[in-house]
């Protein structure tokens, strides 16, 4: 998105002399290109040291490169991937997560609920069992979760009892019913039997709880959501200084500035800085990246490599003929973008992973 291109820079170069004006002007870019990542407010630095899941982690490393850039587009369901943690803390299978962080224009695609397996426990005698079934209910009733109208059945299937590692269960239809009504969002029950449904006492079976195993293996929700934002746009007449923002002049001596007019377009670099912005207190990855920005001329004749368009061929030709009054050269600009990730902690010290397209100039050509 060239607006954006052109916010960034920007706020890299403020072009006001005074501090006060300076000081404003990145104070509006800050807030403008919070809207361009869906956000009026910066989320606050979590209070203490928190380790990201490393489910979302490695979410992360798959969908994106290091530099946060979209490099498998398919994988993703909708463009945003949140994690909650287990607010219970409890021993007896039961679960909590709060949605309060969840949008009202958020589409619920998918919702996983993360368990540890923990290894089972021995047994003694000749009826040990390889598998058993594990139910997961939604809450109806607080008080009496075990009633038959207290609950209902929202996944089941068998689970070894060889070795440890995450099982996930498809919530989907609870979710949605807990974002549509917060009230009823009584949490989760988890129950262990046996392959015809009879009670294990103690169960074989146990997963790891908030309260007394390892971040890493604590119980998670995961939710894959849509918000239906596709190519944030950055109006510019909003921005001061409007359509005609003024970006820092050369200074360079007279004969390197008409030698960069020259240069025929082409794609330049444009670091985007977390860091410096002041970001990096809730961005986990990455610390930065590269939006890139187009420039340089589009002169005729427009060669293949410069990428015109048919309609920037004809302005070209229009333009070098004198054909029609007040008819400028084309323009160098991205005609490829690419989508970038950030992994980051919202306002409620959650993970989210979320997608933002058109961030990167993949490509610039004469249009």
């Amino acid at each position: 998105m060239l607006g954006t291109i052109l916010l960034l820079l920007a706020l890299a170069k403020p072009a006001c002399p005074s501090p006060a004006s300076a000081a404003s002007r990145r104070a509006e870019a800050l807030k403008r290109l919070l809207e361009v990542f869906g956000m009026e407010d910066p989320p606050p630095r979590p209070a203490h040291f928190k380790q990201p899941p490393q489910y979302m982690v490695d979410l992360f490393n798959t969908v994106a490169n290091a530099d946060g850039v979209t490099k498998n587009p398919g994988i993703l369901e909708g463009n945003t991937v949140r994690s909650f943690l287990d607010k219970t803390h409890d021993e007896k299978m039961r679960f909590l997560f709060v949605l309060s962080s969840v949008a009202k224009n958020e589409k619920i695609l998918t919702a996983e609920l993360h368990l540890f397996r923990l290894w089972p426990r021995a047994t003694d005698g000749p009826k040990r069992q390889h598998f058993c079934q594990v139910s997961v209910y939604q809450v109806l009733e607080k008080s009496e979760p075990d009633a038959p109208e207290g609950k209902k059945l929202l996944a089941a299937r068998l689970v070894s009892l060889q070795g440890s590692g995450w099982e996930v269960f498809a919530i989907t239809q609870a979710v949605r019913d807990w974002t549509e009504d917060e009230s009823s969002n009584q949490g989760l029950l988890v129950t262990v039997q046996g392959l015809g449904g009879s009670p294990l006492d103690p169960p074989p079976l146990q997963f790891a709880s908030g309260r007394d195993h390892h971040e890493s293996k604590k119980p998670m929700l995961v939710l894959f959501t849509d918000d239906g934002r596709r190519g944030a746009s950055l109006p510019m007449a909003g921005f001061p200084g409007g359509s005609h923002m003024s970006v820092p002049k050369l200074t360079g001596p007279r004969s390197t500035r008409s030698l960069d007019r020259l240069q025929p377009c082409q794609r330049h670099p444009l670091s985007v800085d977390f860091e410096e912005i002041g970001w990096s207190g809730w961005i986990i990855s990455p610390r930065g990246y590269n939006a890139y920005h187009c420039k340089g001329s589009c002169p005729f004749p427009l060669g293949e490599n410069m990428r015109p368009t048919n309609h920037a061929t004809v302005q070209s030709i229009i333009n070098a003929l004198k054909l029609s009054e007040g008819v400028s050269s084309p323009c160098c600009v991205p005609d490829k973008l690419y989508s970038i990730n950030l992994l980051y902690f919202d306002d409620d010290e959650n993970v989210v992973l979320k997608q933002y397209d058109d961030m990167v100039a993949g490509s610039c050509g004469c249009h």
